[in-house]
């Protein structure tokens, strides 16, 4: 699987939410099926969210500026939440 391309997908298709305040309100609201987080994430938000156990954790290995641009956005992306998958398999990350 080509993580950036089943992203893309996703965010295509599907329903994602990008940056850390969208990611925390689906969270915890229950809605998040995936959270990714950038590298380089803020320490806090990424052990608040690796702490979970409602919800699987991905840790994207570049930087937010990369994330970013693997979601098609000219800015920063440091963290996001798939709600729907869409057409895409990024959903088979999701640690077991």
């Amino acid at each position: 699987m080509d993580f950036n391309e089943s992203l893309r997908r996703a965010i295509k298709t599907g329903k994602v939410f990008l940056g850390q305040n969208s990611t925390e309100e689906c969270v915890n609201a229950g809605k998040a099926q995936l959270v990714v987080i950038a590298r380089n994430c803020p320490a806090a938000f990424k052990e608040a969210m690796m702490a979970r156990e409602d919800v699987s954790t991905y840790v994207y290995e570049d930087s937010g500026k990369q994330l970013g641009k693997a979601c098609g956005r000219p800015h920063v992306v440091s963290a996001l939440a798939i709600v729907e998958a869409g057409e895409s398999d990024i959903l088979s990350i999701k640690r077991a």
